[in-house]
């Protein structure tokens, strides 16, 4: 993976790790065109920049987040993610196999930019507009929801926020609840699979991921790199998601999704994009 290559990847892990439209899918095509897409290490890249893009949620909520006497926002931050450590870790090599089918990735993006369309029109009457009104049973049905991301171009941001909707959370409110759900989440998987799972770079040689970034200078420089620019391209994502999202609702970003899912089918079709 080059300089170049790292750097793209980040800005469309920045872009879209926060906004309904599936960074998991859209990280897969663009290593796809790319053609990068089959390398172990990029696999593992795509997961570690997560940790700029965390830094970002921290960062623009860091008061939250340092609020020690809030004690209840972090117990139901553990129930909701717990589902999906449970399922992650269950289900891990499902999950890896699906992460390399593109075809797999435009039918959830068609599917999920449907749904998005007509998601505000679902939920017209929510009850819930702080954080500290969400009962632990309605932050563990949210976790819940959110493992259906495991599915590559469902959206993590998607599935837990509808999840949050379903929960009677304002949309704004679900948003805000989805960053927060991804700090945890985001960091699981991504110590699991720097420090955990094993990665084989070279035929019949395992190797921890630490040990595949620290294995050459290039990958310590794209990881480096990578999560720097996920970070600041983060930031701002966050900052126009929630503005858009006041404005606009859903349905835009579900419009944007069904036109992607179709390209994808068409290069999928046409070889250009192949599994």
């Amino acid at each position: 993976m080059s300089i170049i290559d790292a750097i793209i990847v980040a800005i469309v892990e920045g872009l879209t790790e926060f906004l309904p439209v599936s960074s998991t899918g859209h990280m897969i095509i663009a290593s796809t065109l790319l053609g990068i897409h089959k390398e172990e290490f990029t696999k593992l890249f795509e997961v570690a920049i997560q940790l700029g893009a965390i830094m970002a949620v921290v960062v623009l909520y860091w008061k939250k987040f340092t609020d020690f006497k809030s004690w209840m926002f972090y117990v139901k931050l553990a129930a909701a993610v717990l589902p999906a450590l449970v399922l992650g870790y269950l289900f891990s090599d499902q999950v890896d196999a699906m992460l390399e089918s593109p075809l797999t990735v435009a039918i959830s993006l068609l599917v999920g930019g449907f749904v998005l369309v007509f998601i505000d029109r679902a939920f017209k009457r929510p009850e819930i507009n702080r954080e500290e009104e969400i009962s632990f049973p309605k932050a563990i049905v949210i976790g819940i929801w959110q493992c259906l991301a495991m599915i590559p171009g469902v959206s993590r941001s998607a599935s837990s926020i509808i999840g949050g909707m379903q929960q009677k959370l304002t949309r704004n409110l679900a948003a805000e609840f989805s960053f927060f759900l991804a700090v945890p989440t985001m960091a699981a998987a991504t110590g699991y699979s720097l420090v955990l799972k094993d990665w084989e770079s070279t035929p019949g040689v395992a190797q921890k991921g630490y040990e595949l970034l620290l294995s050459s200078s290039e990958n310590m420089t794209a990881f480096i790199v990578g999560n720097i620019v996920a970070f600041v391209v983060a930031l701002l994502a966050i900052k126009f998601f929630i503005g858009f999202l006041q404005k606009h609702g859903f349905k835009w970003f579900g419009y944007y999704r069904i036109i992607a899912g179709v390209l994808l089918l068409v290069l999928f079709l046409t070889g250009i994009v192949k599994s």
